[in-house]
């Protein structure tokens, strides 16, 4: 250890310490020496020797080994109470020129060298033997009992000790116990102009703990080009592990580390904003720069999206702790660094959040999907923002700033009532409506493909109702509300209707109006051949068509037969016996009524028919008399 000059050590201006106050009064040093008889001031500089000397690290092997502090507390406060002693003494000594120069105060000096230099071995070994109990997380679960506990250790004997905070689990103990130890050295050291070494010390020490911390959870210094070459498994990878980082840097390595600073050297605000500054900025740095180069990255696939917004999520939840842990003005480049990476993820959000608008709208795919079942783009799409909608409170926030689209493109019913002005929706709300009305306007264009119309309409009522379900069953519902589900489902309804008419309408137009009129046996002939021919075309069309909904499949299904079963069943119990004998019935009737019934129930699951006359699953439970529908 450097030896320090004299006028360093007692000219140099200094504020008292709070060691001062911590001190027993054991003489009043009040005044100036010339107030003091000469064997006052040699009685403290003896006492003071008496302990320095016993143990100094040059004068004996078993000092040199044995830690002070470890061997016995008492002894150890008696030592800081001797040093803090001596340095009142050179104190007055040096203020009066009579002794300024004096045996008295040269000796005072050359003890508290040595003195120092103990102390400096101690404060070393503490940091470095007990690491495993003052390593961020223990610091960090101190309760509010340990985080304020300064042991007395002159009323409690060395054995007794360890009964001190009996409802103390073990570890807080001793992690409370060494941090004391540290305060009470720092207080000495600085008080006694050695502030330099001791926070040396401490800064080495704790430096390489956080280090060493942020490498195991996995934070290394990356640049925008390593991330941009990354493969997208193993950037999401590195963005989940980043996730848990924040949270275990921010809720025990940062802020254990703030805490164990601010009790060491609480004597001290300068030394303790300087000295966390220089142990933390470097790691605390390299976390908060990462969610910045993620945000830049070119990379956008769907999945990025909730990723950038867990990193959001998570820097949102902790900045409290942020501008705590990070408060001092030489820390302020780490705020700044956290604050401009919440700004890039928002922006990227946004972005994102573009790009699938831009996808969509780009979506220039012809194919038409095989009895008019979900298109990809509606599932992937709803799939998209029913997760997005889980971000709501985020995405408000993120929103918020964001300029709307342009309104006169938005139905009215995409905001709720006429006078949504007064009341307008939030954001994220209007944003979500937009970018389903984008889907369902693409989803228009693509039914027009469909050569049947009535297949344009059923593809339209499974898209719709699909969007509607994932509403219904997400946080989707909470963002567009009822009024906005009422409206689609009544859409649902009309082009639900829509096919039901081009279909079915004209096996219903089949039979007479008033099914139960009297009619000759030639008219109720072609009547049921009609009825069959139609009912057996549209049956074998619509076979292989595809409802995925099942309340939606069930409706259509009660519409189609309500109409349809009701009527022929009233025709055929009043014209059975119009058409003639039972040869004639097997000839001119095909179905029964519970026939039609049973084959509209093997309608819209997507059944591939081969073209034979066999009878789909259901057939299996008609009357043996009863055809199959054949081909036309």
């Amino acid at each position: 250890m450097p030896r320090k000059g004299i006028g360093s050590l007692f000219f140099s201006p200094r504020t008292p310490s709070s060691c001062d106050s911590m001190s027993p009064s054991r003489t009043s040093l009040s005044g100036t020496p010339r107030g003091f008889s000469e064997p006052m001031i040699q009685q403290t500089i003896d006492a003071a020797a008496s302990i320095i000397m016993k143990w100094d690290a040059e004068t004996s092997a078993y000092t040199r080994v044995t830690s002070l502090f470890y061997e016995s507390k008492r002894e150890a406060m008696q030592f800081i109470r001797s040093v803090n002693e001596l340095q009142k003494i050179m104190d007055l000594l040096v203020e009066d020129q009579e002794y300024s120069c004096s045996e008295k105060l040269v000796q005072a000096q050359h003890l508290m060298q040595i003195a120092m230099k103990r102390l400096q071995k101690e404060f070393y070994q503490i940091l470095s033997m007990n690491r495993a109990h003052l390593d961020p997380e223990s610091v960090s679960t101190r309760s509010s009992r340990t985080s304020s506990l300064d042991y007395d250790y002159d009323a409690s004997p060395d054995y007794e000790i360890h009964d001190v905070g009996d409802s103390i689990a073990e570890a807080e103990e001793v992690s409370s116990m060494a941090m004391s130890d540290l305060k009470s050295i720092a207080d000495c050291m600085i008080a006694s102009g050695y502030a330099k070494e001791c926070i040396d010390i401490y800064k080495i020490i704790r430096k390489s703990i956080i280090d060493e911390g942020i490498y195991k959870l996995g934070i290394e210094k990356t640049s925008s080009s390593q991330i941009n070459k990354m493969e997208w498994d193993v950037l999401d990878l590195k963005m989940k592990d980043w996730l848990e980082a924040l949270k275990i840097s921010m809720k025990t390595l940062f802020n254990g580390e703030r805490i164990l600073c601010d009790h060491v050297f609480a004597s001290s605000d300068s030394i303790r904003e300087s000295c966390f500054a220089e142990i933390s900025k470097e790691g605390a740095t390299l976390l908060f720069v990462f969610p910045e180069l993620v945000a830049k990255t070119k990379k956008s696939p769907s999945e990025k999206t909730f990723r950038v917004l867990d990193m959001y999520t998570a820097m949102s939840n902790y900045w409290p702790e942020i501008e705590t842990t990070f408060s001092f003005e030489s820390t302020s480049a780490v705020q700044l660094q956290a604050f401009n990476s919440l700004v890039r993820l928002s922006d990227s959000v946004r972005s994102l959040l573009r790009n699938f608008e831009s996808a969509i709208q780009k979506d220039s795919s012809k194919e038409m999907i095989p009895g008019g079942g979900l298109h990809p783009l509606t599932i992937d799409s709803m799939n998209y923002l029913s997760l997005l909608a889980d971000y709501s409170n985020i995405l408000t926030d993120i929103t918020s700033s964001w300029p709307p689209p342009a309104k006169s493109s938005i139905p009215e019913s995409f905001f709720g009532s006429p006078d949504s002005d007064e009341s307008p929706a939030p954001a994220i709300s209007v944003r979500i409506a937009w970018l389903i009305l984008v889907i369902l306007c693409k989803l228009d264009g693509k039914a027009k493909y469909y050569k049947n119309d009535s297949l344009s309409y059923l593809f339209l009522a499974n898209n719709l109702q699909h969007v509607i379900s994932k509403v219904r069953t997400s946080n989707l519902q909470y963002l567009l509300g009822e009024g906005w589900i009422a409206k689609h489902e009544a859409k649902v309804t009309l082009f639900a209707a829509n096919y039901e008419r081009l279909v079915w309408g004209h096996v219903i137009a089949s039979l007479p109006q008033n099914p139960t009129a009297p009619m000759t046996p030639r008219e109720a002939k072609e009547c049921f051949r009609k009825f069959n021919s139609s009912f057996e075309e549209a049956y074998w069309k619509q076979i292989s068509c595809i409802v995925p909904d099942s309340k939606l499949r069930d409706e259509i299904k009660f519409s189609i037969g309500r109409k349809l079963v009701q009527v022929y069943r009233e025709f055929y119990d009043s014209h059975k016996s119009t058409v003639g004998d039972e040869r004639c019935v097997r000839l001119f009737i095909r179905f029964y009524p519970e026939d039609v019934g049973n084959y509209l129930s093997d309608l819209f699951l997507g059944s591939v028919c081969s073209g034979d006359s066999s009878a789909s699953s259901s057939t299996s439970s008609h009357r043996q008399h009863s055809q199959s529908p054949s081909r036309a």
